[in-house]
Order: C-alpha cells, then structure tokens, then sequence
C-alpha cells in the first residue's frame, strides 16, 4: 500500500490541496496527517472541513500544538504564532472545533507509529532536531518506522538495536530503502509552511510493501496563499516567508 503522509498544513490550502492532488496522482491508497491542520494560514475551516472528509473517507489524522491551541487557547507560542492562532479560533465552526478536540495523539498501524512531535512526550510538543533528540524518541516507542513532523524541516534517522543514531538529510525525491535491520524515524518537512528554504510544499509518500520512503516537494500557489494572509489581516512575516521557504 503506497501511503502519502502530510504534516503541518497550517490552513494553506493552496498547499494542501496540491500535495493531495499530487499524492492521488502517484498512486496513493492511503492519507496519513500528522497534524497541524489550522494555524499561521488564512484557510482554517476549509482545511479542517477537507480534513474530515479525508477522515471519513479513511485518513489517519493526529493531533498539533496548532490543532490543540485553536481549541484550548495559545500557550507558549510566540507572539506571531498567538496572534494566528487567536485568529483562528475566531474562523473555526463549534464542529471544527470539535473534530480537532478529539483528534489522537498517537496511532499504530502494523510496524509504525505516527505522531505530530516526538514519542517520549508527545503533549510536550519536543522536536526531533538531531541524532540525539531522535534517540530519545526511539528509546520511547518499539515501532520499526516511525513519522513525525512538528519541526517543517525533513530528516531521516535511523538506529541499529541499541547503537549510535544515523542522520541522513533528504535531499531528493528518490526511494530510500529503510532496511527491516535496523529502525527509522522519518521527520516530515511541512506542507503549509516549509522552513527548509524551499517554499515548495513538502510531503512523503511510503510503500509498505517495499519499505521505500520518498521526500516529495509539490510546487504550489505561493502568491495566492500569501495575498490571503495579508487580507485576512494576519501578520506579514507569516506572508513572506513562504515566498522564500523559511
């Protein structure tokens, strides 16, 4: 089963509707989101409603720092990420509201794990930066393949038994064979807001029966995204950076 796996959308539906159209068009049998539907973007209730119907249909959805915030209130976001956030919940219908409160923090299927943050705490929203932040997370869970996303950045580590951790930076749309021996955490770079610096929308896409894992870049509407931004009165660094990806 070729499973398409997007994270962070962050209400950029020109985004997001590319990679799910992108995805579909590769042969996707299956849609995992890792979280962060709503935030920073001027789309909140499209995304949370094209949510649902993926959800319906048979997604996987997780739970974001975003999604809780749009529910609970901003806690420990900068002063940015409050005044969308504070925006957002001002969009959301009481029912999308609802579908975000009840979204998991984790899920297993088989031999993975999907989470928004990393497994040792997922509430604590940690990000898995490096081999040691990926050690940590892999100390936390027994899956073989674990995806997370949460950082917008891509990354690919992996760990033999109770060895030293392996870092690897994606940087094509190539398969990379994640090899039964040893165990794989795949951080998904964000189909809303990259900050690689590259202002395609990034997803992935994993065939469980070969084990390959490709790192996707959709090139997408950025202008229109970003003009929705400032329209809707948001800040403009939340416009700008997604003309350069950072």
């Amino acid at each position: 089963m070729l499973i398409a796996i997007l994270s962070d959308i962050h209400a950029n539906r020109e985004a997001y509707e590319t990679c799910l159209e992108a995805a579909a068009a590769a042969g996707a049998e299956r849609i995992v989101l890792l979280g962060d539907i709503v935030g920073y973007g001027a789309d909140p209730q499209w995304c949370v409603d094209k949510t649902r119907e993926l959800v319906a249909a048979g997604a996987i959805c997780l739970r974001g720092n975003h999604d809780e915030a749009a529910v609970i209130g901003p806690t420990s976001m900068n002063e940015t990420a409050t005044t969308a956030i504070e925006w957002t919940r001002t969009q959301l219908s009481p029912e999308a509201l609802a579908f975000l409160a009840d979204l998991p923090m984790t899920v297993e299927e088989d031999d993975r794990l999907y989470v928004h943050a990393d497994a040792s705490s997922p509430a604590r929203w940690h990000y898995v930066t490096d081999a040691e932040s990926a050690g940590i997370h892999f100390d936390a869970t027994p899956k073989r393949v674990s995806f997370c996303g949460h950082l917008h950045q891509p990354g690919l580590y992996s760990r033999l038994g109770q060895g030293t951790v392996t870092a690897f930076t994606p940087n094509s749309a190539g398969p990379l064979p994640l090899l039964t021996q040893r165990r794989w955490l795949a951080v998904m770079g964000a189909v809303g807001q990259p900050r690689d610096r590259n202002p395609a929308a990034a997803y992935g896409l994993y065939d469980d029966r070969t084990r390959d894992l490709r790192f996707m870049r959709a090139a997408y509407d950025v202008d229109t995204a970003a003009n929705k931004i400032r329209a809707a009165g948001l800040p403009d660094s939340l416009a700008t950076r997604l003309l350069s990806g950072r």
